[in-house]
């Protein structure tokens, strides 16, 4: 019979498993189980000068999605989002029916004003292309 380890090194043992993912990365444990699923977006209304890259940016990192978001000289905010296909779709659609996105569609950052959405290059994807969501300039 096999010795239990004392219940310190267990816990021990318990808090380096988030570091590892860490190490790995998130992308590496997005490759892993679900389906991926990558959308390409394009904002526009007030969304420039109001914050909304940076909300963009923290609302991704807490769905648990990666890719990019920048401003354009047209006056819109584009970006691509990837990652497992249910996250994506919590950031670029509504489920209760209503149609498309709640996130990049109808809520951004307090002061951004968001007329419309458009998504494209919807598409699976085997892998994601990105380590993290990053502000581009």
């Amino acid at each position: 019979m096999r010795a239990r380890p004392p219940p310190a090194a267990a816990a021990a043992a318990a808090c380096r498993a988030p570091l590892r993912l860490l190490r790995t990365g998130l992308a590496a444990a997005m490759s892993a189980a679900r389906p991926l699923k990558s959308v390409d977006y394009e904002v526009f209304g007030r969304v420039q000068g109001v914050c909304f890259r940076m909300y963009t940016e923290d609302e991704a990192k807490k769905i648990g999605v990666v890719g990019w978001v920048k401003n354009t000289s047209k006056g819109t905010v584009t970006g691509q989002v990837q990652g497992p296909e249910d996250k994506v779709n919590s950031i670029s659609r509504v489920f209760c029916g209503v149609g498309r996105m709640s996130w990049l569609s109808k809520v951004g950052s307090p002061s951004s004003r968001i007329d419309r959405t458009n998504f494209s290059n919807e598409k699976t994807i085997s892998k994601v292309e990105y380590s993290n969501f990053s502000i581009r300039y």
